[in-house]
């Protein structure tokens, strides 16, 4: 494999930073991971650590030196998470339990395989063009695909920031799993949380990604954003990958794997910090609505992501 990668994240006008951010590499197979701790809930930055070593472990555990069943790992995984972050409740008796929106992406073979709970998004991008885009798990995206809702109301519907999935919620989540995607050299996945997104147009993040280099498009973004939000901004990260070949012009940036040996991992998934978790920090980034307007909306999701595969099949 041959790639580059950069990251950035940026507290903008929060106390602190609940996004998280991290990849894992062997020989064979790359994991990108991007979470984002809800700020409506007590220690989302625990819930998001929590989420990204468990994930973590698991590709170094499986992926040797490649993930057998990428989609398997991937569901897995992230019920895997949920569970550490229910665990964590418990063990030190919680009022509630800390929770995280969630995307990953994992790539081996020169193909992309990518899952979500929450808004935290994944861009898929070719010659300045967004081939792909992960759906919210929001109200207003439930609306729209319902058609109840227009897609031009996504920046201005009062339940815009409402989701209905996560990790560490009482229901268990929805992990929507993306089909195979062939790589091209040149193509871009772009991981971000809603502080980026939120403020910034797709047809922006593809331009900049499109006429510069990863590692000044990715600052420029964060930059862009963070001063947009200004004082009362959320957090700001995004996590770019570029995907190359063997006869693409080596850059300081570039990583090569075919050399390592088998068994190696490089991560930049760090351990849990402590001292970050401020069980006081109950600032509002996210809306949520009881527990039984939120099981029946899951069901809900469950069945827009039901029909849209079945329609995406077809094509």
């Amino acid at each position: 494999m041959r790639f580059s990668v950069y990251q950035e994240s940026h507290v903008g006008g929060r106390r602190n930073n609940q996004d998280r951010m991290g990849y894992s590499f062997t020989r064979d197979a790359l994991l990108l991971l991007l979470a984002d701790g809800m700020g409506g809930h007590i220690q989302g930055e625990m819930a998001a650590t929590i989420a990204m070593q468990t994930i973590g472990s698991l590709f170094q555990r499986h992926a040797t030196p490649y993930v057998k069943k990428p989609e398997r790992f991937l569901e897995d995984s992230f019920f895997a998470a949920h569970r550490e972050i229910l665990r964590y409740r418990a063990i030190h008796n919680l009022p509630e339990t800390p929770r995280t929106t969630i995307v990953a992406c994992l790539i081996q073979h020169n193909i992309a395989f990518w899952a979500h709970c929450g808004d935290s998004r994944l861009y898929w991008m070719r010659n300045g063009q967004i081939l792909a885009r992960t759906r919210d798990h929001s109200r207003i995206e439930t609306l729209i695909a319902q058609g109840k809702a227009n897609a031009s109301e996504r920046d201005t519907h009062p339940d815009r920031n409402k989701l209905f999935n996560c990790l560490g919620a009482p229901n268990p989540p929805i992990v929507e799993v993306s089909r195979r995607a062939t790589l091209q050299a040149g193509d871009l996945m772009l991981l971000c949380s809603d502080g980026l997104w939120g403020v910034l147009p797709d047809h922006v993040l593809a331009q900049k990604l499109h006429t510069n280099t990863i590692v000044r498009a990715v600052p420029e973004l964060v930059a862009s954003a963070t001063a947009i939000g200004g004082k009362t901004g959320d957090n700001v990260t995004a996590l770019a990958m570029m995907w190359e070949t063997s006869d693409t012009t080596e850059g300081s940036n570039t990583i090569t794997t075919h050399t390592l040996p088998v068994g190696s991992i490089t991560t930049t998934i760090q351990a849990a910090r402590h001292a970050d978790v401020d069980p006081a920090d109950h600032a509002p980034a996210v809306d949520t609505f009881n527990e039984s307007e939120i099981e029946k909306t899951i069901e809900e999701i469950r069945l827009a992501i039901e029909r849209s595969a079945r329609i995406t099949s077809k094509d």
